[in-house]
């Protein structure tokens, strides 16, 4: 009786280490989406301004701004330097991130909304006491 059992103790141990190294912890999604590279440079348009972002040989962002009517082959109205790129979550979405002043600036890259007319970037850009001052949807012009 015993061994019976024992038999049986090892048998549904065996048969719970096969089922354990057959599930899969990643099942296939049914959300299809492509993870799409960060470019080197990027030039977006917004209600009001034209923002170009450029990869420097450091690894940082560059930050350049012109009025929307502005060229960007003339002196941009603001440059700021040392700009980092920051994942947010797995699907795709980053943004880049500029201190000035006090000032943050936020480009968000926006691959995965719930809405089918978000624009693609966002810039936003939040004072010293975190309070939204620019909140503006933009188009990528160039990449």
């Amino acid at each position: 009786m015993i061994k019976k059992i024992l038999f049986g103790a090892i048998c549904v141990a065996q048969f719970s280490l096969i089922s354990a190294n057959t599930f899969n912890e990643n099942p296939i999604s049914t959300v299809n989406y492509q993870k799409e590279k960060v470019p080197k440079s990027v030039i977006i348009k917004t209600k009001k301004f034209k923002i170009k972002i450029d990869k420097q040989p450091n690894g940082n962002y560059l930050y350049q701004a012109w009025s929307v009517n502005g060229k960007v082959t003339s002196k941009p109205n603001m440059i700021i330097p040392n700009g980092e790129l920051i994942p947010d979550g797995t699907g795709g979405n980053y943004y880049y991130e500029f201190n000035n002043n006090g000032y943050t600036y936020q480009i968000w890259r926006n691959y995965l909304t719930d809405s089918p007319r978000k624009a693609p970037y966002t810039l936003s850009v939040t004072d010293q006491n975190g309070k939204t001052i620019v909140n503006q949807d933009g188009q990528i012009v160039k990449s």
